[in-house]
């Protein structure tokens, strides 16, 4: 039996109408998205509407309400922290040599494949929201951000394409405390910005694939992520440089190479000034 699309089971669950369907397929054709992602960005479904349809087209349970359950710690040692959120996965049981996975997109079958060669398990999707893995992984790995904010590490995302940046600004971060998370280019640091909502980013402003940049303007037109203070990085070491990137709205300028001593103070300056964080 052929399986039905995405459009049939919205329109059979009364979800949207034949008229919404037809301009939903109009936009749809040369913007190269999913058509939930479309109708998701016209603001006629919701996030727990086109997960419920991926349920039924593929025909894999739809899950609800993960975070409030508790997960071995066998369970959850099989994904890491980073994976589950650059991936929004979250692992929900073991059964035998089955590893039963939440995860927003069924269709990812690399990942499904790159997973089960890395815990020796086959791989069983359940379908839920992003919003349901991200309140997941919060609880279950993050369990800090859950603390008192007078004493919950405070996150920062460090984004640049040079590795020996990342792990030198990670170790003087680490060292006052901070928790931090990398990613490699700006595409990759915008996905990370909306998984885990930093409460400071800092970035290089040249990098490949979507610079930084591109990656800060990306931020200020995303809802929930906007007002993230962001620290740009440069090695342009020049007034009119610093004065560029603070006009168009970055919280601060350090100039490469990194110092770590500026680094750390300006991080501590920008957590005082935008989250009242009295103890850094």
């Amino acid at each position: 039996m052929a399986r039905k699309r995405m459009g049939e089971i919205l329109l059979e669950t009364g979800i949207i109408t034949p008229e919404t369907l037809d301009k939903a397929l109009a936009v749809q054709k040369n913007s190269g998205k999913r058509l939930g992602q479309i109708l998701e960005s016209m603001d006629i479904i919701l996030e727990e509407d086109i997960a419920k349809a991926l349920a039924k087209q593929f025909n894999v349970p739809y899950v609800k309400g993960i975070a409030r359950y508790r997960f071995p710690q066998e369970v959850l040692d099989l994904i890491d922290a980073e994976t589950a959120l650059t991936n929004l996965i979250f692992p929900l049981k073991i059964d035998g040599k089955i590893l039963h996975l939440a995860m927003c997109n069924p269709l990812d079958m690399d990942l499904q494949s790159d997973l089960s060669f890395k815990t020796d398990r086959r791989i069983t999707p359940c379908v839920t929201t992003p919003e349901e893995i991200k309140a997941a992984i919060k609880k279950h790995y993050l369990k800090e951000i859950e603390t008192d904010a007078a004493d919950r590490s405070w996150i920062i995302l460090m984004v640049d394409d040079q590795e020996i940046v990342l792990s030198a600004a990670e170790a003087a971060l680490k060292k006052e405390g901070f928790t931090v998370y990398k990613a490699n280019n700006g595409a990759e640091g915008l996905k990370m910005a909306i998984q885990i909502h930093p409460h400071l980013i800092i970035t290089d402003v040249i990098m490949p694939r979507m610079d930084g940049q591109e990656m800060f303007r990306a931020l200020q037109g995303t809802r929930g992520v906007a007002d993230i203070p962001v620290i740009a990085l440069s090695a342009k070491a020049t007034a009119e440089e610093e004065s560029r990137l603070l006009e168009m709205g970055f919280f601060d300028f350090i100039a490469k190479p990194i110092n770590p001593i500026r680094l750390t103070a300006r991080v501590k300056r920008a957590m005082r000034q935008t989250q009242g964080a009295h103890k850094v």
